[in-house]
């Protein structure tokens, strides 16, 4: 969709640049798959010259002008099955990137599940300084974030403790290829922890964490004590009750999967 309000490009861009009417861009996918009237002047990242990919003991830190193909030929598993949650094509995939995909802030964002589920953390930037928010606290709604005004998501970190563990993965659709209804992670830490990650069915990441692996009676109960009735997404990719039907059968499959 054409911008038609836009009246210029800066590039490449960089953090104390913005300005009201301003609109921070990566891959674009998002930003002009709408109408975006207020925006004026587009501050563009992928000149930025940002490494896509950095790897070192802490762990992978991800570039937010690192696009969904990059990503899901990281050589990391759940990455590419998150990847692969996009239901998107190659077009798609090539163009666009894991920070737009976490500043959309919809609920079926997958890199959001993604960083929810390895306990990242985001990099954000601004004229006053850096701040690091963990994903799971980053997306607090429906398409809303913690961002200020003019902030910048500079990267996504996930620890090698998390990259290393063991993770289930499972995935619903209403279709074979609509977008997704329910996501759900689980992650069986070192220490025999368990992490169960709900994205998707829910208007923003739920992280439940367990000491051991609970057992099938406890794993509902604390499903239920700890996403309410209406934290669950209602439109045209699911009902609510649909949503938290499948999201506690397959929390359980990934608890069975992960006490074996």
């Amino acid at each position: 969709m054409d911008l038609n309000t836009v009246a210029e490009v800066i590039s490449p861009a960089r953090v104390g640049q913005w300005r009201p009417g301003d609109a921070w861009l990566g891959g674009g996918t998002a930003l002009f798959g709408e109408p975006q009237p207020h925006v004026v002047r587009l501050l563009d990242l992928t000149a930025a010259g940002w490494p896509a990919l950095t790897r070192d003991d802490d762990g992978l830190e991800i570039a937010a002008t690192c696009t969904i193909a990059e990503l899901a030929a990281s050589g990391y598993d759940l990455a590419e099955k998150c990847c692969q949650a996009f239901l998107a094509s190659f077009k798609i995939w090539n163009v666009a990137t894991v920070g737009g995909n976490l500043c959309a802030a919809l609920p079926a964002g997958p890199m959001i599940a993604l960083g929810a589920a390895l306990d990242g953390t985001v990099l954000l930037q601004s004229p006053e300084g850096e701040r690091t928010v963990p994903v799971a606290e980053f997306v607090t709604g429906e398409g809303t974030t913690v961002l200020r005004e003019g902030e910048l998501l500079r990267s996504m970190r996930l620890p090698a403790s998390s990259l290393s563990a063991v993770t289930a993965y499972r995935q619903g659709s209403l279709h074979p290829h609509g977008r997704s209804g329910v996501l759900v992670i689980g992650r069986r830490d070192a220490g025999g922890g368990l992490v169960v990650t709900v994205t998707a069915a829910t208007k923003r990441p739920y992280v439940l964490t367990f000491q051991q692996v609970p057992g099938a009676e406890v794993l509902p109960v604390a499903l239920a004590e700890g996403i309410a009735d209406e934290a669950y997404v209602e439109d045209v990719h699911g009902l609510p009750a649909w949503r938290r039907h499948l999201t506690r059968l397959y929390a359980e499959q990934v608890r069975a999967e992960l006490a074996r």
